[in-house]
């Protein structure tokens, strides 16, 4: 197999997802990569008001689009997360949209608040004096939706992924996507060195990443929607603009997968994963609602 560098510059992002965009990389299934990615805002320096590779950019700024040689749609690509290196620098902003949820919570802009992080040694430290430990994952990892035309990078989507915002996809995970277009063209980034469950006000420790992944193409998974393993355990996925709609997708997502592995019938299984499986809240922010389901690994066995 073959190991590939990809840095970011001018002609190997993207602020869009676009299935006629041509690819900057192509690989061979199983090769391992090694992907540098900016901030979601593409910033070149060391603070936010830095100069952009992006000038303008219509969402997050993404590395790719990388090409899989015999990815085709009815297939899961397989993106194995090997290791993650955030930047020295990151930042967090509250308050920078006037939305139905900031005017609820009594924030609007005009109050907004930008959180300077200095990251080393496995914590974040801001310049107000509070740290947080490291968790860092890639917010968005996906492929351009089938149909023509320049896509946001800013909703998730059920077939081909893109902004889950998951915080378990850390590394040690493999995330599984149905792959949506032939070659994949797979573009990543969104950086985050932390993040709660919500991701409530818009942005998590906001930072350039440097991933190692491998890209494997699965023609059998347990499930035919997007998932993952990971060290919390079994992840489904569910996206949706009503958020009992996106609780249902992931949950119907594992009960299959719980059907699967222990081969009873579904009413079982729901029985089965209520004492186990948690239903969290990816993300509020990205117009779409997330909702992830973990199956901790030793939390169901038989005796």
């Amino acid at each position: 197999m073959t190991e590939h560098r990809l840095d970011p510059s001018a002609d190997t992002v993207t602020d869009v997802f676009d299935r006629d965009r041509a690819p900057v990389l192509t690989v061979d299934p199983g090769d391992t990569l090694i992907v540098r990615s900016l901030n979601a805002s593409g910033s070149l320096g060391a603070d936010t008001d830095s100069a952009r590779l992006i000038e303008n950019a219509r969402g997050h700024c993404l590395t790719g689009p990388i090409a899989v040689r015999g990815a085709e749609p009815g297939m899961m690509l397989a993106v194995r997360l090997e290791s993650l290196q955030p930047d020295d620098w990151g930042f967090t902003a509250a308050a920078s949209r006037d939305n139905a949820l900031n005017r609820r919570l009594g924030v609007v802009p005009g109050q907004r608040v930008l959180l300077h992080w200095d990251i080393a040694d496995g914590r974040a430290v801001n310049n107000l004096g509070f740290a947080v430990r490291l968790a860092p994952f890639l917010g968005v990892i996906g492929m351009p939706p089938a149909e023509a035309g320049q896509h946001s990078t800013i909703p998730p989507r059920a077939d081909g992924g893109g902004n889950i915002d998951c915080r378990e996809l850390v590394a040690g995970s493999m995330l599984y996507l149905p792959i949506t277009v032939p070659e994949a063209l797979l573009c990543l980034g969104d950086g985050h060195g932390a993040q709660g469950d919500g991701e409530v006000c818009g942005t998590a420790v906001e930072c350039g990443m440097t991933t190692r992944l491998v890209l494997e193409l699965v023609a059998d998974p347990p499930i035919p929607t997007a998932h993952a393993t990971t060290p919390a355990g079994r992840v489904t996925f569910g996206f949706d603009a009503d958020l009992n709609e996106a609780s249902a997708q992931a949950l119907s997502a594992m009960l299959d997968w719980m059907q699967a592995l222990h081969g009873v019938d579904r009413t079982t299984a729901l029985a089965l994963a209520s004492p186990v499986v948690d239903l969290r809240v990816t993300q509020i922010a990205n117009q779409t609602w997330g909702v992830h389901a973990v199956l901790p690994d030793d939390a169901l066995t038989r005796v």
